[in-house]
């Protein structure tokens, strides 16, 4: 069991977090970290691959009904573990410490470092419609290193300012009031954009009845359910901070639950106003172009780009603070465990936030930013996203199993059948992804393996404290 160790003080001197966050907190973290660019572009690939409006929703909703089904997964396991650090503690429970180094590890150099890393240069770049050197890249500095040159431009300093401001933010006291400041500007902005459209809006519900004629009508949906499950990927944050949150039992759950639904409806809304602005055949065709742009000229009859820029940047900032603010919580319980150094283990004594966590993975990120290798980072670990996940929901069976007796203050709806099924499905997502794109898939393997010799670097050296031997697990 994962967690604080046996013998840890817990008091206010201690190393350990405070549970101080409510379940509209934790929730707010579940919908700033699922919403991000996904919905502004996925529609038009699914567009292209079902043959019906309907079709198209009906992908949408089942994508919602498995990302609930997982956070309902996660909210028993969260109930039962209600640590820190998400599927890291699941994995360690279940599967032992290498799995779950190896969750921690991929989330630490990829999984939540990468993702904050490619949000701030996005953030830069749309800065930049306002600001044009903000999105600039030509170099100022670059330091030739032999593998990875590191180049530092105007772009990558608005980028890692970002981070850095956010990091602050989140050192202090002011991460959760802030944050949801943010989350409540994102869902407010997308809100709003939808009631206007539908109800002011030229666009033609007869719409939803459109549909077009497509390679593989029996199977495209099951090829657009992927890109939609990566739309929906974060749906399980408010577990990552299961230990900062008030009676965890009932409020973890609850923040789960609520959060994903939210998404969910967001994310119909959004494809109903899509379409009500255009037939599917025409969103099919769009291909690279902004959505929202092209859905605000349609509806109001003049090109909105500084108006949706002006909420891309809010709701890329708020993805990033849910980010910098979960995944450190992953470093802080393998700091805890022996996994990583021990300064990602020390809560700020009057803050209560894991200060050295925070600040690895920003300056991780930043290294990242300047490396501009970050998006073939993310795009090679992208599968590892769904196949953690998936791999998590399975050991909610392990567990059932080995602690059959142990307290569930909450229970999984629909066990066994709706977990089973998200778990099927996730692992049919990751064979897709390896079939389809082998290089970047073995490549993305490959730095979740690299994780073995770290993993063995961290046993050995808490051995070597310990004054015992080597430990093989």
């Amino acid at each position: 069991m994962s967690g604080p160790p046996p013998g840890l003080k817990i008091g206010p001197d201690a190393n350990t977090l405070q549970r101080r966050l409510g379940p509209i907190d934790a929730a707010a973290i579940v919908v700033s970290n699922v919403i991000g660019g996904g919905i502004f572009f996925v529609p038009i690939i699914v567009a292209g691959l079902v043959p019906s409006s309907w079709a198209m929703l009906g992908v949408w909703l089942f994508g919602g009904v498995l990302a609930f089904a997982g956070a309902m997964a996660y909210a028993e396991l969260a109930s039962l573990r209600p640590h820190a650090g998400g599927e890291y503690v699941y994995l360690r429970a279940a599967y032992g410490p290498v799995a779950a180094f190896l969750t921690g590890w991929t989330s630490f150099v990829a999984g939540f470092s990468g993702a904050i890393a490619a949000g701030a240069v996005a953030l830069a770049d749309y800065l930049g419609r306002f600001v044009p050197v903000a999105a600039d890249t030509t170099p100022l500095l670059t330091v030739p290193l032999p593998l990875v040159p590191l180049a530092l431009s105007p772009q990558s300093i608005v980028a890692i300012s970002a981070i850095v401001a956010l990091t602050v933010i989140h050192l202090g006291g002011s991460g959760r009031v802030i944050h949801n400041l943010l989350a409540g500007l994102k869902v407010s902005a997308i809100l709003v954009f939808i009631a206007l459209g539908l109800a002011i809006g030229t666009g033609s519900f007869g719409n939803l009845g459109s549909g077009h004629v497509v390679e593989a009508p029996a199977t495209g949906w099951l090829l657009a359910l992927v890109p939609v499950m990566f739309s929906y990927s974060g749906w399980n944050a408010a577990a990552y901070v299961a230990e900062e949150i008030r009676d965890p039992g009932r409020n973890v759950p609850l923040a789960l639950g609520l959060g994903t639904f939210v998404v969910v409806v967001i994310y119909l809304a959004l494809n109903v106003l899509y379409l009500y602005a255009m037939p599917l055949a025409d969103l099919a065709s769009l291909g690279n172009a902004r959505l929202t742009d092209i859905v605000a000229e349609r509806l109001f009859g003049f090109a909105a780009g500084d108006v949706v820029a002006v909420f891309t940047i809010v709701s890329i900032a708020a993805l990033i603070s849910a980010m910098v603010w979960a995944g450190p919580r992953v470093y802080y319980a393998m700091a805890r465990d022996g996994a990583f150094f021990e300064a990602a283990s020390r809560v700020h004594p009057k803050y209560r936030t894991p200060v050295a966590a925070i600040v690895a993975q920003a300056i991780w990120s930043s290294i990242l930013v300047l490396s501009g290798t970050l998006s073939q980072l993310v795009t090679y670990t992208g599968f590892a996203v769904v196949l953690f996940a998936g791999v998590a929901v399975l050991a909610l069976f392990v567990l059932r199993h080995r602690e059959p007796d142990a307290h569930r203050p909450f229970k999984a709806l629909g066990y066994p059948f709706a977990p089973g099924l998200f778990v099927l499905v996730s692992l049919a997502m990751v064979a897709n992804e390896i079939w389809r794109n082998p290089q970047p898939s073995l490549a993305g393997l490959a730095v979740i393996l690299a994780g073995f010799p770290i993993y063995w670097l961290f046993r050995r050296r808490q051995a070597g404290r310990a004054g015992g031997a080597t430990p093989t697990a």
